[in-house]
């Protein structure tokens, strides 16, 4: 049974309201979990890549330097972080991209006050942005997102024997329960995809199409480069991800509303689909493990043990987290956007 004061307000709603979409559900559970919890950090909830190690960020500061210099050195040249943590990932690759003499203004995308406070630690001179909309048009765009989409509300659809229907939250006596809704949804569903066995759940991310969308059509506008981050799939596929995750371990998603913080897998071939339709260009979508590898993170680490050997055994512990396959390499994936006169990126194949 879901306890707490925040699943009581969740029993309260549906009580006066009747089910609610899974997707109003999981949007109401992170706005609550994220303007109250401590998520990040071994102490949190959960940990980000960059937290895990220094060679991440650097990593992508390289790369961006990499194709700011082939595009041009274009200036002025914004930095831009959707969802940045604790800062961590912008000051490393802040560090990685002086050394090549890229030095971007530097534009965090970030709602919570608290979080500020601690990315301003990191970034002293950073410019705050509650969305993209105020971040300058001019001058190329150098925009990371690293477990960003993940937390973005999500809808899910099941096939019934009468159709399409939304996946809706409601009650059994205090259990949540998943219900089909009662309004047909056949035509959110792509024609291709309609006729599916009795069962088959899909699930579509609207403020993830939303969020590329808009950053392609930054690309096609301003020129840049553009780098998500996030664990998904690079096929279509069905079937529900939704996942909780509070104390760094999975739990029921409907046990603590508001408590845990909830994700889903990004399908970033949908993703990819929405990008091209704003004209930006695609350069290519991997698995992180691979693209740390081709960007060089073995030869980073041993350089970092050579010059602090008494540290080597958790440098090296940290590069296998973040390219091992059984741990962060191969359930993490890695897209890439560019303007269209931009240079291809490494990382991505020939």
């Amino acid at each position: 049974m879901a306890d707490g004061a925040q699943a009581d307000i969740f029993r309260r709603l549906i009580h006066s309201t009747g089910p609610i979409s899974l997707m109003q559900f999981m949007g109401e559970s992170n706005a609550r979990y994220y303007s109250q919890a401590e998520a990040l950090g071994e102490h949190g909830d959960f940990i980000t890549a960059p937290e895990v190690s220094q060679m991440f960020g650097e990593l992508i500061g390289l790369w961006l330097a990499d194709l700011w210099i082939r595009a041009g050195r274009t200036e002025p040249v914004h930095y831009v972080e959707l969802g940045p943590g604790r800062g961590f990932l912008a000051r490393d690759a802040r560090r990685a991209m002086k050394r090549y003499g890229l030095e971007p203004r530097m534009h965090l995308v970030e709602a919570s006050v608290k979080l500020r406070d601690e990315q301003l630690v990191q970034v002293p001179d950073a410019f705050f942005h509650h969305d993209l909309s105020t971040v300058p048009v001019k001058g190329p765009m150098l925009l990371v997102a690293n477990e960003f989409l993940d937390a973005l509300p999500i809808r899910q659809l099941v096939m019934t024997g009468d159709g399409w229907r939304e996946v809706m939250v409601g009650l059994e006596g205090d259990e949540f329960v998943l219900v089909a809704g009662r309004q047909p949804m056949d035509v959110a569903v792509p024609e291709a995809r309609r006729q599916a066995p009795v069962g088959t759940v899909i699930e579509t991310c609207p403020g993830a199409a939303a969020t590329l969308f808009e950053v392609a059509g930054r690309l096609t506008g301003q020129g840049g480069v553009a780098l998500f981050i996030d664990y998904g799939y690079l096929a279509p596929r069905t079937g529900s991800t939704l996942q909780a995750i509070r104390g760094h371990q999975k739990v029921d998603p409907f046990a603590m509303p508001g408590e845990a913080d909830l994700t889903a897998h990004v399908d970033f071939d949908q993703m990819k689909q929405v990008a091209l339709s704003r004209g930006a260009r695609w350069m290519g979508s991997t698995t992180q493990g691979a693209w740390l590898t081709a960007l060089g993170i073995h030869h980073r680490a041993e350089s970092l043990a050579e010059f602090a050997p008494q540290h080597r055994e958790v440098l090296m512990r940290a590069r296998d987290r973040l390219v091992l396959p059984d741990q962060m390499g191969e359930l993490f994936k890695v897209m890439a956007l560019a303007g269209p006169t931009w240079p291809d990126g490494s990382g991505f194949g020939a």
